[in-house]
């Protein structure tokens, strides 16, 4: 009984996490590195390919477009589809901020 609701909740972790992972970004603004660090399944590599084809071919109309870039596939897309955001500033600044530093006198 304990190693099946073990296993249930094994499944459930990790068909939410996924979901937990990705955080809201505009794709149109942000930078490789916040594009990287928002989306589940998108490295630095697959990011900074999203900004070279954004500079290259304007900004993104649908999310289906995320398509046209080399790296980007259907499951990739379906995994973040709820996080891209293709207008608004979100994430943009999502950038961690230096840490508050105090002077020693």
């Amino acid at each position: 009984m304990i190693k099946r609701t073990l296993a249930a909740l094994a499944l459930c972790l990790a068909i939410a996490l996924p979901a937990l992972a990705a955080t809201p970004v505009n794709v149109n603004k942000a930078d490789a590195q916040t594009i990287a660090t928002s989306l589940d399944g998108i490295g630095m590599s697959k990011a900074q390919a999203i900004v070279t084809y954004r500079d290259a071919h304007g900004p993104f109309k649908s999310v289906d477009d995320l398509g046209k870039v080399k790296g980007i596939g259907a499951k990739t897309l379906a995994r973040n589809r709820d996080a891209i955001r293709l207008e608004g500033n979100v994430a943009a600044a999502a950038a961690p901020k230096p840490a508050h530093r105090t002077r020693k006198h």
